[in-house]
């Protein structure tokens, strides 16, 4: 007796086709694979089941332009431990943790996972491998201006910043090393270019709202500075409008008028000496102190209106400073009511500003973790083929262990990729590509980076 099995793969379905010779007779079956029994062979010359053939995808690329993209900063997910038959890529959060004498490790590390998204096809992969990279800088530039705008509406409180600097109502760094993946607004049955789409839409709609909000808060907060900056700073420049009184002048006069005149102090006994001679027909004893700051007294003095022009001049000589003013109850009230609608109005929008922030800011944190997780999906499979077999890791490193993580990491992982050993051993200029100024590693690595404040 003997027997052949074949099979092979027709229409997506495998087929089995059987056949056995006992002497002169023989007979064939055929069927698919369920319910399939091959017939009992003697075991010198029972065949091999064949295994299903693995698709594996491969794209080795020797552009620079390439390899450039894809170590672009961004969150690594690090690489699992090289006894696991996975392919690494790391995410690596910046913020980093002090060292202390009982803890040598080099970084704390935790898993960073991605649900089973859809590939595509080879073109899709490496056009969207472009687009998420310019997606990524684009989301965390909207990032940092939603919390460096709050930082500024709070008055660089970075205490108060801090807190409010949440992602799903947690810190940022616990909310990457908990990320999970938002199933209900990034469907994962959705393309990838779908995902990246949606994700470019919301974050673009914050970037809108932010830039028409701030410029309103903007122009209201600038108007009230303005007005504070006049009641503000020294008697040479400041309103004097909250310091008169109607008492303080001789007002309704066809011939008196009233000035007022900045005196420094080191010269106030002169002042007292000589104003009444400054001019001719100054009222006598008319002078008086007004208000003070640490410089200068303010004074008034009462004279003929036609000898206001030589006062002025003579004044001047002698280094007192007569102010340009004018008692007018009427500008002085539209003035203090425009000051207090202002405060009021300031007021009213801080509180919707903040929360808006606040919300706005852990939606477009969120979303720049996912476009990373994205990113990592996409050049894992370009970089290590399918079907789909890495794990993603989360790194946050111990202070000045960077450079020691980076060796453990290289030498571990150096044998996925040859080439990346002679980027990094034997760098060279190529015209055009800038090899020697773009990190690349062996495994898929992107950087997040969790300090978004720069306080003043």
């Amino acid at each position: 007796m003997t027997a052949t099995i074949e099979e092979r793969r027709e229409n997506g379905e495998f087929r089995v086709r059987t056949k056995v010779a006992s002497n002169s007779r023989a007979s064939y079956r055929t069927g698919g694979n369920e319910g399939l029994r091959r017939p009992r062979l003697p075991r010198a010359s029972r065949a091999r089941p064949l295994r299903r053939p693995r698709l594996r995808l491969r794209l080795r690329l020797r552009s620079g332009a390439r390899r450039g993209q894809l170590t672009a900063p961004a969150v690594s997910a690090a690489a699992a431990a090289s006894s696991f038959d996975t392919f690494p890529a790391s995410l690596l959060i910046s913020k980093e943790v002090p060292a202390t004498s009982k803890n040598n490790n080099l970084a704390i590390s935790s898993k960073f996972n991605i649900p089973d998204l859809k590939v595509g096809t080879l073109d899709v992969l490496v056009g969207l491998s472009d687009e998420l990279a310019k997606l990524d800088a684009f989301v965390e530039g909207v990032v940092k201006k939603v919390a460096q705008y709050m930082a500024d509406v709070l008055e660089d409180s970075k205490d108060k910043v801090q807190e409010n600097l949440l992602a799903n109502g947690v810190d940022l760094v616990t909310y990457i090393t908990r990320f999970q993946w938002d199933m209900a607004k990034y469907p994962i049955k959705q393309s990838l270019k779908n995902i990246s789409e949606i994700i470019a839409k919301g974050v673009t709609q914050i970037d809108n709202d932010l830039k028409s909000r701030a410029s309103a808060y903007n122009n209201l907060k600038g108007n009230l500075q303005n007005l504070e900056r006049k009641n503000a700073g020294s008697l040479l420049t400041r309103s004097l409008a909250e310091i008169v009184k109607k008492d303080d002048f001789v007002l309704d006069s066809e011939y008196l008028v009233t000035l007022l005149v900045v005196v420094p102090k080191l010269n106030h006994n002169d002042w007292i000496k000589q104003y009444e001679t400054l001019a001719e027909m100054v009222v006598p004893r008319s002078s008086n102190v007004l208000s003070e700051d640490q410089d200068s007294y303010l004074c008034n003095v009462t004279l003929f209106r036609k000898a206001v022009d030589d006062f002025r001049h003579k004044a001047r000589e002698n280094k007192f400073i007569v102010r340009d003013f004018q008692y007018n109850e009427e500008e002085m009230k539209a003035d203090k009511e425009e000051m207090n609608r202002l405060s009021t109005d300031k007021k009213k929008q801080f509180g919707p500003l903040v929360r808006w922030l606040k919300v706005n800011f852990s939606e477009a944190f969120i979303a720049w973790i996912h476009v990373k997780a994205l990113r990592v999906f996409v050049e894992s499979v370009l970089r290590y083929g399918l079907p789909v077999n890495f794990q993603a890791m989360l790194l946050q490193p111990n202070k000045k262990m960077m450079k020691k993580l980076r060796e453990v990491l290289y030498e571990l992982y150096k044998h996925l990729d040859s080439s990346a050993a002679a980027i990094i051993d034997a760098p060279m200029d190529i015209p055009g590509l800038n090899l020697s100024q773009q990190e690349y590693y062996p495994y898929v690595y992107y950087k997040i980076d969790c300090n978004l404040l720069e306080f003043k």
